[in-house]
């Protein structure tokens, strides 16, 4: 079956660096786009950053700049590097794929960016 573990995420300070881990299981990984997500306090699950199979990169725009989404098709591996993080970015985060025939999403990697 289809599982996602996301990790990496922790508490840091404004403008430090962070980079998230997602493990993808039961589908072919290279096959499919993949996005990162973010849900934070309050706030509905948003899309991010999105690549896809080939390495075609897009972001929000708030993120723009500051994140870089990326993946290893052989190891089913996405990650993302979080530059000059700001308090905007606390959040959980989560990877899927944008078009998917699942409802299965992991357990998040927490971020917390606070002085």
């Amino acid at each position: 079956q289809v599982q996602f573990v996301e990790s990496g995420g922790g508490l840091v300070q404004p403008g430090d660096s962070l980079t998230l881990f997602c493990e993808a299981s039961g589908f072919t990984f290279s096959d499919y786009a993949m996005s990162w997500y973010r849900q934070g306090p309050g706030k509905e699950r948003e899309s991010i950053a999105e690549i896809s199979g080939g390495g075609t990169t897009t972001y929000v725009d708030s993120v723009k700049g500051r994140f870089i989404i990326s993946r290893d098709n052989f190891k089913n591996m996405l990650y993302l590097q979080m530059n000059d993080l700001k308090p905007a970015d606390t959040a959980v985060y989560y990877c899927n794929a944008p078009v998917r025939s699942w409802n299965t999403w992991g357990r998040g990697a927490q971020v917390t960016v606070s002085s």
